[in-house]
């Protein structure tokens, strides 16, 4: 395939992911507040509400990323952008509890088919081993998820409401999203067959010189190890996306430079991915990693003992390290088991990441209740617990390839 095409490909991956983590993951932090209120629930229920979607998108994650291994990522993807538009437009319509549950959780299946997991799995169904600067390419672009979403949510909740918010970006993902996945190429190759769910992390294809091999006595240690780091990363990131205003506030911070601070999370992100893109490029993902894996931490820490001064560090350093470490939730497994039932090994990864987004907005939201602005010790403990692990997927990596 040749570079323009597949520079095209790329584009038409990121601009569409652009738009999926916008009107999903990017969603309550602008609306929760006016949802509850039009609705006549608490903000903490509409966060569940919110909960709920991962729920759905953990349980259902395998699964999608078993069909793109089977049939590439056009039809998954297609089908999410339909499912989007029709779980945003019953958010639109909901008159209560119960259709407020009810859009989130058909949000939740789209998510499962929509977001990087399945499109890092189109891309190694397309490009194999090779799929590592394609991966980098569509998180480029989709870093600026928050910077665009964010305020485009709340410009158009103050103009017509947020229930018209809902509406626009379901449009958009008709008329946007939807031909932008429909017009990937097919799969150059069908999966040669299904395996056994125990085998998608321990890779059964028969290895080659350019496919790592794991060897079954460590491929669980080292799927649990991914695991819990996806899972850390996860928790931090959906943690900081519904609540980082609100952190920055309770550190002192004024509220409109608060919105400016937050602002810096995309920007951030995107240069994160610039440098693994260029500098990390050559490097194993476990390096880039182990760079990123530190940075929340340092961040929260500098902020915690400087305060207000230290508030802008604190977003740039989160919002680069979140941005290498997305990098690595699609590359880290593509170098440690290879190519082979790479869809279904993500989606089986990733189930734990989703159970702790589910939890991070209300657990989090309850720390800051709780403790104010030293809720932010917790995150930081987090992100050191999951640069020990990553620490430790460095020895056995080792041992794995001695």
């Amino acid at each position: 395939m040749s570079y323009s095409r597949r520079s095209g490909i790329v584009i038409r991956l990121g601009l569409a992911q652009t738009l999926a983590w916008a009107s999903s993951y990017y969603l309550p932090a602008m609306l929760a507040t006016s949802m509850a209120r039009d609705l006549g629930v608490s903000t903490p229920t509409v966060f569940l509400a919110f909960s709920l979607a991962l729920v759905v998108c953990a349980l259902l994650g395998p699964i999608a990323g078993k069909a793109i291994d089977l049939y590439g990522g056009r039809p998954v993807l297609t089908a999410s952008s339909f499912i989007f538009a029709l779980g945003l437009a019953v958010l639109a319509t909901a008159r209560g509890p119960t259709g407020l549950f009810l859009g989130w959780a058909i949000l939740g299946v789209a998510m499962a088919g929509g977001l990087y997991e399945s499109a890092f799995a189109a891309l190694v169904h397309l490009y194999g081993k090779d799929a590592r600067n394609a991966i980098t390419g569509i998180t480029l672009l989709a870093g600026f998820a928050s910077t665009v979403g964010w305020p485009l949510s709340a410009w158009l909740e103050l103009q017509w409401g947020w229930r018209a918010a809902c509406l626009v970006w379901a449009g958009l993902h008709l008329v946007v999203a939807l031909p932008l996945n429909w017009t990937l190429p097919g799969s150059p190759v069908a999966a040669a067959s299904s395996v056994p769910e125990v085998d998608a992390l321990s890779s059964a294809k028969t290895p080659t010189s350019a496919e790592p091999q794991v060897s079954p006595h460590n491929a669980l240690r080292t799927a649990s190890l991914l695991a819990f780091v996806f899972a850390i990363t996860w928790f931090i990131s959906t943690a900081m996306a519904a609540h980082l205003p609100r952190l920055l506030q309770a550190h002192g911070v004024p509220l409109a430079a608060a919105l400016v601070f937050a602002g810096l999370v995309g920007p951030a992100q995107v240069g994160g991915r610039l440098l693994e893109f260029g500098f990390l490029r050559n490097i194993h993902p476990l390096v880039s990693a182990r760079i990123a894996g530190g940075m929340h931490t340092l961040g929260a820490v500098l902020f915690l003992f400087l305060g207000v001064p230290a508030g802008a560090a604190f977003t740039v350093l989160h919002g680069a390290g979140n941005g290498v470490l997305t990098i690595a939730k699609g590359t880290l497994p593509l170098a440690l088991f290879g190519s082979a039932n790479y869809g279904q090994r993500q989606g089986l990864l990733m189930v734990p990441a989703r159970f702790a987004q589910a939890l991070a907005p209300w657990l989090f939201g309850l720390a800051i209740d709780r403790f104010g602005a030293d809720a932010l010790w917790f995150s930081a403990g987090l992100g050191a617990l999951g640069f020990a692990a990553l620490m430790l997927l460095r020895m056995e990596s080792a041992r794995q390839h001695a």
